[in-house]
């Protein structure tokens, strides 16, 4: 008895099933690995659905104002010693700088009393640099007239602190 032949119609079927078979094995092994390595529950679904987040908003670059140096002449009762300070003002916004620029002589009045009534052996604690900053953020937000509002300075910076 001779083998009978497949037809035509018996290869197209085995090419479609095979296809077929091909295309499921690969959208289950898919499927499987996004639910396995993707983290999401139902695959695909859980992907698209998974919020975007934006990325974060660059920070605004800091803004700093620095000031001529003050020298100034701190007295105690058996002696008097000299200061040296350079200081750089970090403000929070451009108008606080224009502020403090267009207002420098008044800026410089405001620190240099401050300085000039500071102790030679408290200021160079830390404790008593911490409370000269205070100080200093303090007097140079007040207001200056006519303005109502006074700058914001966000840090007092001693670029340069010399006691002799």
């Amino acid at each position: 008895m001779a083998k009978k032949e497949p037809s035509k119609f018996a290869k197209f079927l085995k090419s479609v099933l095979a296809t077929v078979l091909i295309v499921v094995a690969s959208v289950g092994a898919t499927l499987f690995y996004y639910e396995r390595y993707g983290g999401g529950i139902g695959g695909l679904g859980s992907l698209a659905a998974a919020p975007v987040e934006p990325p974060p908003a660059p920070l605004p670059a800091p803004i700093f104002t620095p000031l001529e140096p003050f020298t100034v002449t701190l007295r105690t009762e058996t002696s008097s010693r000299i200061l040296y300070v350079a200081v750089t003002l970090r403000v929070a916004d451009e108008e606080s700088r224009k502020v403090i620029t267009s207002y420098m002589p008044e800026v410089r009045d405001r620190i240099l009393r401050r300085l000039s009534e500071q102790r030679a052996d408290y200021v160079q604690t830390p404790e008593g640099r911490s409370a000269l900053v205070a100080a200093l953020t303090k007097d140079v937000e007040a207001p200056y007239t006519p303005n109502p509002r006074g700058p914001v300075v966000t840090g007092v910076l001693f670029t340069a602190f010399v006691i002799q």
